[in-house]
């Protein structure tokens, strides 16, 4: 399976929804805290994504935030995203 990083922040509901979600479909994740971590929150900005959380990233393929993610799994598209030979 293709690796999930979330960069998330503790006051986020999106967040919480995102975490959510992943955890509905028993997938296990990295979350990235940027509150208060500076260094997280620039190398999330240096990724070249919104200043926005969630952020969330299968492999490298960038996801976007929570709405991408549950249209991803919506259309289905997010278990064929996960499949370790998966072209991302």
């Amino acid at each position: 399976m293709n690796s999930i990083t979330i960069y998330t922040r503790p006051d986020c509901d999106l967040c919480a929804a995102a975490k959510a979600l992943l955890k509905r479909k028993d997938l296990g994740f990295h979350e990235i805290t940027i509150a208060g971590a500076r260094g997280s929150a620039i190398a999330l900005w240096q990724r070249d994504v919104d200043r926005t959380v969630p952020q969330i990233y299968i492999g490298t393929y960038h996801v976007g935030g929570f709405d991408d993610l549950e249209a991803l799994d919506t259309s289905g598209r997010l278990d064929k995203l996960l499949d370790p030979q998966a072209v991302l």
